[in-house]
């Protein structure tokens, strides 16, 4: 039996608009266009600096690409069931590029755990069902809330499978081969019925070995979430709270250490310092383990110096941290259940310690005005420092909460087809909210020397000089980001030349060079 997995990022990344008509353009032809005419030929692949006898390209591709969680994880079952599989990658679907595998496939399975309205969904079975009869399949997130109405509008649908994969997905494989009951299967939904749902216990049945070598491994050690963020609907999918205790934690990290080499985890829970019992016991465990890590967590949760010690001496790394707002307001609304004091105490523990951060922040939030959104705004172009991310909220996901506040803050929604450009509400439009936010970019990066958005960075390697130091890293990419922009910042030929130069001045000062000769070693140079 051979069956194909599907599975993947979703469709597309918010904010990327924000990068056109600069050196960091997704689109190579552009970017080259802007670097003639602009920049008298200069681009960001001719900085390199010296180290250890070498010369390396400043903006070194990713060595290192982070498996994808749910795709790492459906894999590993399909092996441990023993049967032959092929990965299409959905981000290849949503771009048009995908090639179909060869050969035939008894099943396909499709992940939906990163498809959150129906539009999408249609693309990629309409694109499954042009290459391939084999019955369809689907699970995750989006077919575990929206089940009974896929199955109504898509008749190319087979079945879904709500719930755990660890406790569905190999009784799946079982009754595809005839050796098992399709009553068998946790959680499955056809159009005759539903099964039983069976919870997987996740210290028993989840993070069995892995096979092969991984310097990193994506880390999942919840389902669902404690919280109940409006803007959110991971919690809606998996309503019941669980959670790995600290000893399965640290045996299972010490195990990908010792028999898959990895070097980092990347913890993928919506917040993985809570509950603060099992937070204090990982304190303990994890110095020993030796292995670098980097989480989700809240604002709420950094009270103290002494707190940020413990997570440095238990080797994180680095803390995304989702401040949301810094409207009181707005915060509110959200159901965010922290406070905009806690957002700064965090901030000001976090910008003084030893752990890496990123909070994040969104534009337009339904019910939030221009004005609201000023105290945002104000924070982040006239305080903050470190990487932050800024994105305008999207109306897409057909489950959010937040929707229950329709009436409450006037929501409408002009293009069905394109809801996430296309809305208005109480506070603000899409329009409004797009301008803030693309303001609030500008100004941050020329009047904020301290603060440095994170967008741009994913293809290259972290950091972008190694044996420099956060402080040192965070101020190279704010000039490389400076430089990247100035055909946006500055109109006026002469004084743009002058700022470039002034950039690159600034950037010998952490030994980066302007070489047009683009004489680097060939030798990759890995992330810190």
């Amino acid at each position: 039996m051979k069956i194909l997995l599907v599975s993947g990022l979703g469709p597309g990344i918010k904010n990327q608009d924000y990068l056109s008509g600069t050196l960091f353009d997704p689109d190579s032809d552009a970017r080259m266009a802007l670097a003639d005419q602009f920049y008298d030929g200069f681009d960001l692949s001719q900085l390199g600096f010296h180290w250890q006898g070498r010369f390396y390209p400043l903006m070194r591709p990713r060595q290192n690409a982070v498996p994808h969680l749910t795709t790492f994880t459906l894999e590993e079952l399909l092996r441990r069931s023993h049967v032959s599989y092929v990965h299409l990658d959905t981000l290849y679907v949503w771009d048009d590029t995908a090639v179909f595998p060869s050969g035939s496939f008894d099943a396909v399975l499709l992940s939906t755990s990163f498809i959150w309205e129906m539009r999408s969904l249609e693309k990629v079975l309409t694109y499954l069902r042009a290459h391939t009869d084999a019955p369809i399949f689907l699970g995750g997130q989006f077919s575990n809330l929206k089940y009974e109405a896929i199955l109504k509008t898509f008749p190319q649908v087979e079945a879904i499978l709500r719930g755990d994969g660890e406790t569905g997905l190999p009784a799946l494989v079982q009754a595809l081969r005839g050796w098992g009951a399709w009553s068998d299967v946790s959680g499955l939904v056809t159009r005759q019925g539903s099964n039983k749902l069976v919870n997987a216990d996740l210290d028993r049945d989840c993070s069995a070995p892995l096979h092969g070598q991984y310097d990193v491994v994506p880390y999942e050690s919840m389902r669902g979430c404690p919280f109940n963020c409006k803007f959110c609907s991971f919690p809606m999918a998996s309503p019941i709270w669980r959670y790995k205790s600290a000893q399965k934690i640290a045996d299972d990290w010490r195990r990908y250490r010792d028999e898959n080499g990895t070097k980092f985890i990347k913890a993928m829970d919506s917040t993985f310092t809570v509950p603060h019992t099992r937070m204090r016991e990982l304190f303990k465990l994890l110095p020993d383990v030796g292995v670098a890590w980097e989480a989700y967590t809240r604002a709420n949760v950094i009270k103290t110096p002494e707190y940020l010690e413990k997570l440095a001496q238990s080797h994180c790394r680095f803390l995304s941290i989702g401040f949301e707002s810094m409207n009181a307001t707005s915060l509110e609304s959200m159901k965010k259940q922290v406070t905009v004091e806690q957002n700064h105490h965090a901030f000001e523990l976090l910008s003084q310690g030893d752990v890496g951060y990123r909070c994040s922040f969104m534009t337009g939030y339904p019910g939030e005005t221009p004005e609201q959104f000023a105290d945002t705004q104000d924070f982040l172009v006239n305080t903050y420092r470190g990487h932050f991310m800024l994105s305008v909220f999207g109306m897409s996901d057909e489950q959010m909460p937040v929707w229950q506040d329709a009436e409450r803050f006037k929501i409408e929604i002009m293009d069905w087809e394109n809801p996430d450009y296309s809305w208005r509400h109480s506070g603000m439009d899409y329009a409004t909210a797009k301008e803030l936010n693309h303001t609030t970019l500008d100004r941050v990066r020329l009047e904020n020397a301290g603060a440095v958005l994170l967008l741009w960075q994913a293809k290259y390697q972290h950091w972008l000089i190694p044996h420099l130091g956060t402080a040192d890293n965070l101020k190279v990419e704010k000039l490389v980001e400076r430089l990247g922009f100035l055909a946006r910042d500055v109109t006026n030929a002469g004084e743009r030349e002058h700022k470039k130069q002034s950039y690159l001045n600034a950037l010998q000062r952490f030994s980066v060079v302007h070489t047009p000769k683009n004489c680097f070693t060939r030798d990759a140079l890995m992330e810190a």
